[in-house]
């Protein structure tokens, strides 16, 4: 039996919820409580005045758990002592446990009602920010050219983010056209441009994206904020529009910027967006963006936030999950296990650190798989797999060094875009330049040099930060 002490509305309302789950009784202050209806289950005893613990009525229940709500109900001069006193094992749950034993649970009054005030003011922002985009958007012409940029060589969460813009954009009446650079290699991201039906525009020469430019009524950026960092839009770009959750040590301009580090995925961001906008949610975009949060999580096993089960659990109403499966379990190519057997016959595995050269790399997105397998070794903390291809170094990195923001060091040690992230998950494409090659090197002749220099410069970053 739960035994409710109290006679507020909040005591009221516990016991209620409480008689769904098992017998409850509350017992309170008669001149406090007045008529009490729609309890449910719930056994009522008024008092006509205050009572000691020791003389408090049982029927002959002894209470599973006693929940003190209004202390002015009993006479004694500690409550809480006096109800220990009269049931020494019984569990006690009060928000005035202050001074008591361990044996109390008690509940912090003020930080729930700063959770409360931090919640509204979050649903404020998500309320104002969708309304923000949604004047913005619907103050262009109608038919307006909206030009949707993924980072090169888009992930999931690009690729999401994507979607749900070109459908907010054609709810209003524009024509959006989804952009991107460099390939879709990865395995995942192949099937899930192939399964969503995915419209995609790859540019490749510098007049298409000029053309592009210059057609296009308004410019929006998903999962990046950098104009020209690992994206095909030039420096001097300025967007209209800027989505990402990646953090900026640099100012961003655009007429209206939405970035929020407080987000591990960009499609969790925009998913928020979505609970607040006039914009129906199809089972096709729901698994979209379930996607690209789950693989920005590495399905919410590296670092996540409150706001992003928020997003899935909302999108999961909608979300198709025959489709989803299909899209999370495409089968590997044999280029694919090529790379992985490459980078186990190269590995350098020192102390908690793994770096993993891959001389013949065929397909950037490989990266990512063979950092996610490597990342789960025994005894290792930070992984780093790296490869050539373009005339760039690619990188891709992995970390659970608490001390450590991935991210950031690489960016400091890259500087220019070359390279940056999260936490606990970066990558990059370094420039020949940067590891004292000439631009255009020739990889057959300097290839192995290359890897090399990389290599150095990833040990003595890492090793060297572990020392510190």
């Amino acid at each position: 039996m739960f035994l409710v002490i109290g006679h507020s509305s909040l005591a009221i309302e516990l016991a209620r919820w409480c008689s769904k789950r098992r017998l409850t009784r509350i017992i309170g202050l008669a001149s406090q409580m007045g008529i009490v209806e729609d309890v449910g289950e719930c056994e009522v005893l008024p008092l006509p005045s205050q009572m000691a613990a020791a003389e408090l009525p049982d029927s002959g229940h002894h209470p599973t758990a006693v929940i003190l709500v209004d202390a002015e109900v009993l006479i004694d001069s500690v409550p809480l002592l006096a109800l220990r006193s009269r049931w020494p094992e019984v569990p006690l749950l009060t928000t005035e446990a202050e001074g008591i034993d361990d044996s109390v649970d008690g509940i912090d009054t003020d930080e729930i009602i700063a959770a409360a005030y931090r919640e509204k003011i979050r649903s404020w922002e998500r309320h104002a920010g969708a309304k923000v985009l949604e004047t913005y958007l619907k103050g262009l012409d109608k038919g307006s050219k909206v030009a949707i940029f993924c980072h090169d060589n888009p992930d999931p969460d690009a690729l999401a983010s994507a979607l749900a813009m070109e459908a907010v954009c054609t709810s209003l009446g524009h024509l959006p056209t989804i952009y991107h650079g460099g390939q879709i290699e990865h395995q995942q991201n192949q099937a899930m441009v192939r399964l969503l039906e995915i419209p995609l525009r790859r540019l490749i020469l510098d007049w298409e994206l000029e053309d592009v430019l210059n057609e296009a009524d308004c410019i929006v950026t998903v999962d990046f904020h950098q104009p020209g960092a690992n994206n095909i839009l030039p420096e001097e770009c300025v967007p209209h529009v800027i989505i990402d959750h990646h953090t900026s040590d640099k100012p961003v301009t655009a007429d209206i910027a939405f970035l929020r580090p407080e987000y591990s995925a960009t499609s969790s961001l925009i998913a928020n967006l979505l609970m607040n906008m006039s914009v129906d949610m199809t089972p096709r975009l729901a698994t979209a963006l379930s996607f690209g949060i789950r693989t920005d999580t590495l399905s919410f096993t590296r670092s996540f936030n409150p706001v992003d089960l928020r997003a899935l659990m909302w999108l999961n109403t909608w979300v198709d999950s025959e489709l989803l499966t299909s899209i999370e379990a495409p089968l590997k190519n044999h280029e694919t296990l090529d790379t992985f057997t490459q980078a186990l016959a190269n590995k350098i595995h020192e102390d908690s650190l793994i770096l993993a050269p891959i001389p013949q790399l065929k397909s950037r997105d490989d990266l990512s798989q063979v950092a996610d397998f490597l990342f789960a070794t025994k005894g290792t903390d930070v992984v780093v797999v790296y490869g050539i291809q373009r005339n760039k170094v690619l990188l891709s990195a992995r970390s659970r060094r608490e001390n450590l923001h991935l991210g950031l060091l690489l960016s400091k040690q890259f500087p220019e875009g070359q390279a940056g992230g999260h936490k606990g998950l970066a990558g990059g494409q370094v420039l020949f330049e940067t590891l004292g090659f000439e631009e255009f090197a020739d990889v057959d002749e300097k290839g192995t040099e290359i890897l090399d220099m990389m290599t150095e410069q990833l040990h003595n970053i890492f090793i060297q930060e572990d020392l510190s």
